[in-house]
């Protein structure tokens, strides 16, 4: 079996770092839960030697550094085994960067999990590494997983951002994806806010509450309309439930997601008043999220 041919798999990059091992602690749980393959992955990080008359080639890591690659590796794959015995888990150590061993290593039906920090930035994973020449985002959903301060336990509840764009469809699709295969609850919220007028005297005669009905009635069909698309046969018997509010998108998800299990966005949407899952949204909620983020690239293949 190639790799293009492997069933799905949570990849997660391991470099001996503790926000590394809080991404391996989410990836190894989830897997498990999912039924899939644990893959573990570590880019030495090797430079590459430009020639003027040859083409660039990267230096050949030491035996050094290769047996502290394996034994990261090993340790890894150690406490995979110790806390899920069942779980599959494969190994893969790279010459690149992790970024990019992260990127190569994905396909679209995986799952990429990265610590907040220590791996390089999910601008990196998202929009590419310059080492990265076959591909320039992550063909699949990035889980982005704080330092736990202490083990947060499944809560079954999986918070999701909608605002009827393409981007928030897909992230609607592997919310409920996510939600079937680890018995969870999944709650979409949509959030608007009703612009001011720009002067005082506007704003006296401004029948505020008139726009407030018209952004709230937007709102319900929003949510109707994106849930009627990306519902299934599979997913009808999930317990899915709206929130619809007036708040500041990032403030409304952080605000459901405190107790969840993982909040999802999309990494684009329409912008101005009916946009929820906008690119300011989705790295301001990356920015203050204390559970789970999972980012959808805006390629991220999520058909099946």
């Amino acid at each position: 079996m190639n790799a293009q041919e492997r069933p799905p798999a949570v990849i997660v990059g391991v470099d001996g770092s503790p926000h590394a091992h809080a991404a391996l602690v989410w990836a190894a749980d989830d897997a498990a839960r999912r039924g899939v393959q644990l893959r573990l992955v570590h880019g030495m990080g090797m430079p590459m030697v430009m020639a003027a008359y040859a083409p660039p080639e990267r230096y050949t890591a030491s035996e050094e550094v290769r047996q502290a690659g394996h034994r990261m590796l090993a340790d890894s794959a150690e406490y995979a085994a110790a806390t899920h015995p069942d779980l599959s888990v494969a190994v893969v150590l790279a010459p690149e960067e992790a970024p990019a061993v992260l990127i190569n290593e994905a396909r679209g039906q995986d799952v990429i999990a990265v610590g907040s920090r220590g791996l390089g930035s999910v601008r990196a994973l998202m929009h590419g590494s310059v080492s990265v020449k076959t591909s320039s985002e992550a063909p699949c959903p990035v889980v982005v997983v704080p330092e736990a301060e202490g083990p947060r336990g499944h809560r079954g509840r999986i918070v999701v951002g909608v605002d009827g764009s393409d981007s928030s469809r897909r992230a609607l699709r592997f919310a409920l994806r996510e939600a079937r295969d680890t018995d969870s609850s999944v709650v979409v919220v949509n959030s608007w806010e009703v612009p001011l007028p720009e002067d005082a005297a506007s704003r006296a005669d401004d029948p505020r509450s008139l726009h407030e009905e018209v952004f709230d009635r937007q709102s319900e069909e929003i949510v109707a309309g994106v849930l009627a698309e990306v519902a299934d046969e599979h997913t009808e018997e999930l317990d899915i439930s709206a929130v619809r509010v007036q708040a500041d998108p990032v403030t409304a998800l952080l605000d459901e997601g405190d107790d969840a299990d993982l909040v999802v966005v999309g990494s684009r949407g329409r912008g101005g008043v009916a946009g929820l899952v906008m690119g300011s949204v989705s790295q301001g909620v990356l920015h203050h999220a204390r559970m789970p983020v999972a980012v959808l690239p805006p390629h991220a293949d999520e058909a099946g």
